[in-house]
């Protein structure tokens, strides 16, 4: 038994206003070529499903059991059809957006304020990247936008928007030998017992460049899966030294019992770029990456 989605359409009609004109009205069709298709697939049944009463066509009892398989199977379709379209329409406002490790991150609230204030109806989902690899999790369709520092990807399915760069600096106790220096060399760093996130694991395949001159070899590195608050404290306890954005740094220095040490008589810095895939975006993704284009590029 062959029966598809327009002869239970028919079906439905048919029964529903009594007659083939009217039905082939709602279905926009020509009256003969519903009555043929009724036709087939009363050939097909090898059964009538309607019966003429006066000039109405009335279900048999075959006709019947149909319209109960026909009305289950066209509201399953009708809530199906709802239910993708309020999937498509909430993908349309959602913006997923990640911010690799060690980004400064106490612009995004403004960001999603301003953004929210001109579109009150959109979604901004902050994603945490278990791997912190805002460039995968982008080609994978995990995230639409993403902040990154330096990538080194050449991957032409990835867009790229220069935004700012942070100066990077070294952080030692107040009583460290590198506080007296006006800046650190790349040599200086063969003694140093660097301390980082765990971002910069060497074992990472493939590893995130380390935050320094790309001659300098320091002695031991230990990455931590911690905070920032975490590895500063590490630091202040003389457990070693740290690189970080000065202006992440700064709080951290005010005190006097840290240092921030230049790296490098010029800054070493950091570039921080908006990554999106390339191709049409949803208006929302477009809005979103404007706003962090406009609050951020300097």
């Amino acid at each position: 038994m062959t029966v598809d989605l327009r002869d239970l359409e028919l079906l439905a009609a048919t029964a529903e206003f009594g007659t083939l004109s009217a039905a082939a009205e709602r279905l926009h069709v020509t009256q003969p070529a519903l009555s043929q298709r009724l036709a087939r697939l009363e050939d097909r049944l090898g059964t009538p499903l309607f019966d003429r009463v006066g000039r109405r066509l009335v279900p048999t009892a075959a006709g019947r059991r149909m319209l109960v398989a026909a009305h289950h199977v066209l509201r399953e379709l009708g809530s199906a059809r709802q239910d993708l379209r309020e999937l498509r329409e909430a993908r349309e406002r959602r913006v997923r957006f990640a911010a690799q490790h060690g980004s400064p991150c106490h612009w995004l609230p403004p960001v999603i304020r301003a953004f929210r204030g001109r579109h009150p109806d959109a979604e901004v989902r902050i994603e945490t990247l278990p791997d912190d690899a805002p460039v995968p999790a982008l080609l994978a369709d995990r995230v639409d936008v993403a902040l990154v520092g330096d990538p080194d990807t050449g991957d032409g399915r990835i867009s790229l928007t220069r935004l700012f760069a942070d100066e990077l600096v070294a952080v030692v106790p107040g009583s460290h030998p590198w506080a007296a220096l006006p800046h650190l060399r790349a040599e200086d760093f063969g003694t140093a017992h660097l301390l980082l996130p765990d971002l910069y694991d060497r074992s990472r395949i493939p590893p995130v460049p380390l935050p320094l001159p790309r001659a300098a070899r320091p002695a031991r590195i230990t990455t931590m899966p911690v905070t920032t608050d975490l590895v500063i404290e590490m630091v202040a306890a003389g457990q070693g030294v740290t690189v970080l954005p000065d202006r992440v740094a700064n709080p951290y220095t005010r005190t006097g019992d840290l240092t921030r040490v230049r790296i490098g008589p010029t800054p070493l810095t950091r570039t921080w770029y908006c990554a999106t895939r390339r191709g049409p975006r949803p208006p929302r993704t477009d809005a979103f990456v404007e706003e962090l284009t406009t609050c951020l590029r300097r």
